[in-house]
């Protein structure tokens, strides 16, 4: 009989109960016990709706407080010593303080998780390890009591070292020789528990670059020594196996996972004979575990069957990737256009696909025929949907030439900029936003519910404004923003005003810790109505002689943080919407806002895993920025925003972009980013962030005094910039206020320096 299993699932609580129980216990009204309570509570509500919809193996580690790899940190004892200072080894206490820092230790690394939004804790290894199975060896007990078969789930050792920060001279090969024993060790702990499968998940598999084989061989080999009766199961996914399917394929192991909608050519290997090692199962992952499209269950079943032909009962099923991605269920969207739900599916629609074509392997095509039928009746009204197009959409693209792209020489923008904003060295800047007060998501409420009209809602948001434009200027800073009190989710914001995109009502998903988003849906043709954010960055800029810039979205970010249709181009959809905010830019320059900052910090996001696709990507990508900036002036600045992503392999493309200035994280990072901007001799603007917005901690002026330092020894003094990491929409105004003022008063220190040099 084949099974349906999945790698990981939705944790936040379908009504979001994980983040106000952590944020409840970070401000101490409640305990770390109420805390572990509400995370078995929703274990259990996830497994039960689990088995409900078909699944026979359930998942037991996927759920975190925070980050799976953090927990694998703290699992393998990777908890270095200076947050030891927070509590015992193994208290949430330092677990949170790894995630978000103190007031006394900044926090650990963070960055994307391949090409994801989500963000992942990245462990510090130094090579020595200790054993903590407690809490895994308590929720696969729990999963037990409540009569289910529990997988458990764990970071495979070779994905976890290497996207770990390697420290004191150790290597890889010499990290996984000293890991492999523990990991022996929890095995034999699952199986002394009952365990029947365990998943190793080595996403790191599909990367390019080739592991040592030989010593993840060896680590394989020590590990499977504790596992007895219990077999072991490697799942991979967001791509093919490709030059690594050798070494993974040589693994001393029961089952391997593929994903087969990325790695979609790895079909064959279900459908030849020999392709799969005789002994091992393979959990195809059919649906996809990222979009939300319907899937084309008359093509996959026909798939499956061939498989199941070559296959038998080692065919198993499940989603291609963890669920982890997608919002919980389109049954909490009752308001959503009905046409275009019909085409949806979140996470509990993944599964009641895999349950129909469960079925369909077990007894045959012809039982699910009315699925299918209406499957494929789902996929011919979406086809032919006028929702879908719009043909004065397409007629703009298409006209579009070499041209439509170009901006004069940075060094004649230059000259106009310098001329027309008067800026001193090292000016200071945020990256847009700023605290969101429970009394502006109280405000927004009462409007969205009619409670108040759009005049009193505008009225609080001028206020607002005006309020932190005195407040800028108090505190020093050279160019201001408006505060984005009006807007929800940087992408979000611009989704609900831009034709072809639909914005949920529930559809959360994890971007790190308690930061949650509602990834809008692009279902057709994307073209702006009317402006957007010209009114507010209008009133703002009236209220001072001081810059303030115009801030938008740009056109990958929203493309990447975004559901985005299924049936046309990801490079004619960017072009789409980059003429929709190139309409915003040039409305917002004859408002008289000078600098306008595109942000981009999804930019790198969906950069290809694999070195294949990444030219082509990247040239669309570049493309599309440069189209939505195309529009203005030579003295109108332009910046953008990226943040937590590895910028050396990009940074010609970033250069490309054109942008007049280009602020980055740097403060997690202690400045290694900026090693890509030397190397490359970056030739415009940059801000290196020294204000980690990611921590509750108020940065001491001496440590951004550090960072500016350090980043003025690799980069030239007249085109350094000072700002924060990110926006500060997550902080709250008695940790951010305070930092600003830090942080101005570290730009005078360094400037004063420099200046009597």
């Amino acid at each position: 009989m084949t099974r349906l299993t999945l790698p990981g699932y939705p944790r936040i609580g379908r009504e979001r109960e994980l983040k106000r129980a952590t944020e409840r216990f970070w401000k101490a009204p409640s305990t770390e016990a109420e805390l572990i309570e509400t995370g078995r509570e929703l274990r259990a509500q996830h497994w039960r709706r689990q088995a409900e919809l078909g699944v026979d193996l359930s998942p037991v580690g996927d759920f975190s407080f925070y980050d799976t790899m953090l927990d694998a940190a703290v699992l393998f004892g990777c908890v270095p010593e200076r947050y030891l200072g927070a509590g015992k080894p193994d208290s949430l206490a330092v677990y949170f303080a790894m995630a978000r820092g103190t007031q006394d230790v900044s926090a650990l690394e963070m960055t994307k998780w391949f090409d994801t939004n989500y963000h992942y804790i990245v462990p510090e290894v130094d090579g020595r390890f200790s054993l903590h199975p407690d809490r895994m060896l308590q929720m696969i007990r729990e999963a037990k009591a409540l009569g289910l078969n529990p997988k458990p789930v764990v970071p495979g050792p070779y994905t976890f070292l290497r996207l770990a920060r390697l420290i004191g001279g150790l290597t890889l090969p010499e990290a996984l020789a000293r890991i492999a024993p523990l990991y022996r060790d929890l095995l034999a702990a699952f199986a002394k528990e009952g365990v029947e499968w365990v998943a190793l998940d080595e996403p790191a598999f599909v990367l390019d670059e080739a592991p040592p084989a030989e010593a993840v061989i060896a680590a394989y080999e020590v590990l499977r020594q504790g596992r007895g009766p219990m077999r072991i199961l490697v799942q991979t996914y967001f791509e093919d196996l490709g030059d690594n399917r050798k070494l993974a394929f040589s693994l001393p192991i029961d089952g391997i996972g593929l994903d087969l909608v990325r790695g979609s050519g790895q079909w064959e290997l279900l459908t030849r004979p020999g392709g799969i090692p005789a002994s091992w199962i393979c959990v195809a992952g059919v649906v996809n575990g990222r979009n939300v499209w319907t899937t084309d269950l008359n093509e996959l079943i026909a798939q499956l069957l061939a498989a199941q032909a070559v296959l038998g009962n080692r065919l198993w099923i499940g989603p291609s990737s963890s669920l982890l991605h997608l919002p919980y269920s389109m049954r909490l969207e009752p308001g959503l256009n009905v046409e275009v739900r019909n085409w949806i599916r979140f996470a509990e629609e993944r599964l009641e696909e895999l349950a129909i074509l469960k079925r369909g392997l077990a007894e045959g095509r012809k039982a699910i025929a009315r699925e299918l039928t209406e499957n494929a009746q789902i996929l011919a009204s979406r086809l032919s949907s006028r929702h879908a197009r719009n043909r004065d959409v397409r007629e703009r693209t298409g006209a579009l030439h070499d041209a439509s792209f170009e901006r004069a020489s940075f060094s004649e923008r230059r000259k106009a900029q310098e001329k027309a904003i008067p800026l001193p060295v090292l000016p200071t800047t945020t990256i847009g936003s700023f605290p969101q007060t429970q009394e502006v998501r109280s405000a927004r409420n009462r409007f969205r519910t009619g409670k108040i009209s759009l005049e009193e809602y505008q009225a609080f948001i001028d206020e607002k404004i005006r309020g932190l434009i005195h407040l800028q200027e108090e505190i020093g800073l050279d160019v201001l923003v408006h505060g984005e009190f009006e807007r929800t989710d940087m992408v979000e914001f611009f989704a609900e005003q831009l034709d072809g995109m639909l914005v949920t009502q529930n559809g959360w998903v994890q971007s790190y810790g308690t930061r949650y988003v509602r990834p809008p849906l692009i279902y057709g043709d994307v073209s702006r109505v009317r402006a957007m954010t010209v009114r507010e960055s209008r009133y703002a800029q009236s209220l001072t002689k001081k810059p303030v810039k115009g801030m938008l979205t740009g056109p990958v970010t929203i493309l990447n943080w975004s559901f985005a249709r299924s049936d046309l181009p990801r490079e004619e959809v960017a072009l789409q919407i980059a003429l929709a905010l190139q309409d915003e830019t040039k409305d917002l320059e004859a408002a008289g806002i000078r600098i306008i900052q595109i942000d981009e910090p999804a930019f790198r996001e969906g950069l290809p895993l694999r070195r294949r696709g990444r030219a082509d990507y990247l040239r669309w990508t570049v493309r599309a920025f440069r189209l939505s900036a195309s529009g203005v002036r030579l003295e109108t600045q332009i910046h953008t925003h990226m943040c937590y992503s590895d910028f050396n392999e990009i940074i010609t493309s970033i250069a490309d972009m054109d942008a007049d200035v280009i602020s980055i994280e740097n403060s997690r990072s202690a400045g290694e980013l900026l090693k890509a901007f030397d190397d490359f001799k970056y030739p415009r603007g940059i801000g290196p962030g020294i204000y980690d917005v990611h921590s509750e901690r108020i940065a001491p002026t001496g440590e951004m005094v550090a960072l500016l330092e350090h980043a003025g020894r690799l980069l030239p003094h007249d085109l350094l910039w000072v700002n924060p990491d990110c926006g500060l929409k997550t902080r709250r105004d008695e940790e951010a206020i305070p930092t600003l003022r830090n942080m101005v008063e570290a730009a005078g220190i360094v400037r004063g320096a420099w200046t009597k040099r």
